[in-house]
């Protein structure tokens, strides 16, 4: 007799395990760099439509397949089709290949929050060379911040090429982020369903002690106004559209096999139609608010380095030309600079190198997103925000980790869950050891982003390992059940478990609505892929303390090829040995 299925201790359980998973990275540093590359406000209204027409109605059909299916998605979908036993086999890949470089997230983040504890936090200023003569002359010519994420945190090569030698401090953090992964996991529900209600509800807490902070800092009204300022004529420009499709597919973690597994710990009757409009609104509506919180921040940011420059510009103009003290006023600087200019041409000269042009728009126009949104914008608003900075650190990198945790946990699942439901694995390899063997692969794997050269295989992994797969899985489970399982059968399924058929909303757009808008987003990044330049990544140039432009040697390219082949050739390869395997047989082996 097979054991009975373990299962989550109630709804609740499974609702913040989904939210936890969801609710990630994304939310903080991707959303609110849309909204500001698309029109603040603006960005809602095609961001909200994709959500109804295409994240929402996704996000229902994989909860309802895990609960139907009571399996992890390998399973799932060889109960829906043998032959689609791919489409399963590389959401595992996927979600196997994210966890690898997602997991390097949270060990940056237990890097600077040990470093927080520091007083001054070590990247509050720059740190002075050997001779202790001058600062040192990178950190000089980039900011604090900048310097201890590049130099201090990934002690970045300037290529790809040059690999240099292991971090043995990040290794010792990729280690320990991976031990909190096992640890939290080791147990199935009876130990993720406890860790999630932390690692859900932290986030919540810290973002909204950064939100009443963060309203009442000097300048945040600009940011947050800037923000809800809509720029309509960005509706019109097709970028708008498709990047909120892609965040809203990405965000909801669709494809991933992870919401399979999840729901698959349900009982058989729960109504999860219900959970799925929660959860997709819960994920919604947390992008708003840290964006919210993001932009108060952002604009805080931007007035004290729109004031810091006025006040050097003031000081540059009334020592060189010997005027008195408080003769320019920010009201005035402009002014002052055309009529000196006019009236003192060549002792002006003499300075014009030095002159900065202050705009509060331009800093507020001034976009970052991801580790950069992170590890250097908020590092550098936290270092001038009032109060202990300490405090104000260690409260952002504890939330960072918390959701970095939580959708490692989502990933896991998609990994997990379908190699327990292997019989042969399951009946030789005790659960806590194959659990250890995949957490120890993907670290010894994650070696490689401790490198000198490891950032930029970070932002290989984080390009390119997910992109198009998720799309060509997720468009191949609308087929398998629309068009392959069926979908009337598909609903009568649902309406044995739950009690109702969905309604109109839910067929009409698996039917038709979803599957065009993937199909489009497939061909959109294709076209791009294949007529855009040559692929490029940002290097870091300490000799000036800036970023530039590279392109991608033959071999990296190699590897982002291999990437998005290893987890989409499953659905094919998956197939035909299936189609062999039936052949076989029947006696009649091709």
């Amino acid at each position: 007799m097979e054991e009975p299925r373990p299962s989550w201790d109630n709804p609740m359980q499974f609702v913040f395990a989904c939210i936890s998973f969801a609710v990630g990275l994304g939310n903080v540093w991707r959303f609110p760099y849309l909204c500001q590359m698309h029109g603040g406000g603006g960005f809602l209204i095609p961001y909200v439509i994709m959500l109804v027409l295409e994240g929402l109605p996704l996000f229902y059909m994989e909860l309802s397949l895990g609960q139907l299916m009571r399996k992890g998605s390998i399973g799932a979908w060889k109960a829906v089709n043998p032959y689609l036993i791919g489409v399963g086999a590389g959401s595992v890949v996927i979600s196997f290949l994210v966890s690898v470089y997602y997991n390097a997230i949270n060990s940056w983040s237990l890097w600077y929050l040990f470093h927080s504890f520091e007083n001054p936090i070590p990247w509050a200023s720059c740190p002075v060379n050997q001779n202790k003569t001058a600062l040192i002359e990178e950190c000089a010519k980039s900011s604090p911040t900048e310097y201890f994420w590049y130099r201090n945190t990934l002690n970045i090569s300037p290529t790809i090429d040059d690999t240099g030698h292991i971090h043995w401090g990040m290794i010792l953090c990729l280690i320990l982020s991976w031990l909190l992964v096992y640890i939290c996991i080791i147990r199935g529900t009876e130990s993720t369903g406890k860790v999630v209600y932390v690692t859900a509800c932290f986030p919540y807490a810290v973002l909204l002690i950064y939100l009443i902070r963060g309203v009442t800092l000097h300048g945040a009204t600009s940011g947050i106004k800037y923000m809800f300022t809509p720029k309509i004529e960005q509706l019109m420009d097709p970028k708008s559209w498709i990047d909120a499709a892609t965040q809203i597919f990405y965000s909801l973690g669709l494809g991933f096999g992870s919401l399979i597994a999840f729901a698959s710990f349900n009982q058989k009757n729960n109504n999860c139609e219900k959970q799925a409009v929660i959860i997709a609104l819960i994920n919604s509506l947390t992008s708003i608010f840290a964006s919210v919180v993001t932009f108060a921040i952002y604009g805080f940011k931007a007035t004290f380095n729109y004031e810091s420059c006025v006040e050097r510009m003031i000081l540059l103009l009334t020592n060189t030309f010997d005027l008195k003290e408080n003769a320019i006023t920010p009201d005035t600087l402009n002014m002052w600079k055309m009529y000196l200019n006019s009236t003192a041409p060549d002792k002006f000269a003499t300075i014009s190198t030095q002159i900065e042009i202050c705009d509060l728009q331009s800093h507020l126009d001034t976009a970052a997103e991801g580790t950069g949104l992170s590890f250097i914008v908020f590092t550098e608003a936290i270092v001038h925000m009032p109060g202990p900075s300490q405090i104000w650190s260690i409260l952002y990198f504890m939330m960072v980790l918390m959701l970095g945790i939580g959708s490692m946990l989502g990933n896991m699942a998609g990994v997990i869950t379908p190699l327990s439901d292997i019989k042969i694995i399951s009946k030789y390899l005790p659960r806590e050891i194959m659990i250890g063997t995949v957490c120890l692969i993907a670290c010894v794997i994650g070696i490689v982003f401790t490198t000198e050269a490891g950032n930029y295989w970070f932002v290989i992994f984080n390009d390119y390992a997910a992109t198009l797969a998720l799309l060509l899985i997720v468009l191949m489970e609308i087929i398998g059940i629309c068009y392959i399982h069926g979908i009337r059968k598909f609903q009568s399924e649902i309406e044995t478990m739950m009690g109702h058929k969905p309604n109109l909303y839910w067929t009409v757009t698996w039917v038709f609505v979803s599957p065009v808008l993937i199909v489009s987003l497939l061909i959109f990044y294709i076209i791009d892929y294949s007529t855009g330049e040559q692929l490029s990544y940002t290097a870091w140039d300490s000799s000036v303390g800036r970023s530039v432009q590279r392109e991608y040697p033959t071999y990296a390219l190699a590897v982002i090829g291999l990437l998005v082949i290893c987890s989409t050739s499953c659905i094919p390869l998956m197939a035909i040995i299936t189609y062999i395997q039936k052949k076989k047989k029947k006696g009649s082996l091709l």
